[in-house]
């Protein structure tokens, strides 16, 4: 039950990439550090998108071009060990858009284990209200 004189927040809405195929470095292995592997990237924003509902402009909503354009530089030219920091530094570049409250990224690295299609790594990222991303949830898929 809710309190007197408190307000719900609003439901987020959201906005899907999937299945973002890019090529990277990483992975702790010499074999690995060689040439750039195949990763698949997923994110969920997390954003109150009803303004760009009413307007119709862009300039109302997240941008995911522009951001997709900005996940494919950072994820291209990286070079991280661990697909975990890899999947932060992807939410870290979500969460500069201010209107985004929450993102979740999923990366899979296939291939990385024989006999498994893929690994993935899933982690949810939130804004707190002071505008500073933080650390929500993480889990790893092995």
């Amino acid at each position: 039950m809710q309190q007197p004189g408190t307000r719900r927040a609003a439901p987020l809405d959201r906005i899907h990439i999937r299945d973002l195929a890019l090529r990277c470095i990483v992975g702790v292995y010499d074999a690995e550090r060689r040439e750039k592997q195949d990763v698949k990237v997923h994110i969920t924003l997390h954003a109150d998108l009803s303004r760009a509902c009413r307007s119709d402009r862009i300039a109302d909503t997240v941008d995911y071009k522009r951001l997709k354009q900005r996940v494919v530089a950072l994820v291209e030219g990286s070079r991280f060990f661990l697909v975990e920091r890899l999947a932060q530094a992807v939410a870290d570049v979500c969460l500069e858009d201010r209107r985004v409250r929450r993102a979740d990224v999923r990366i899979e690295k296939p291939g990385a284990l024989r006999f498994a299609r893929t690994v993935e790594v899933e982690l949810t990222r939130t804004r707190p209200r002071r505008g500073k991303a933080r650390r929500h949830e993480q889990t790893a898929h092995r």
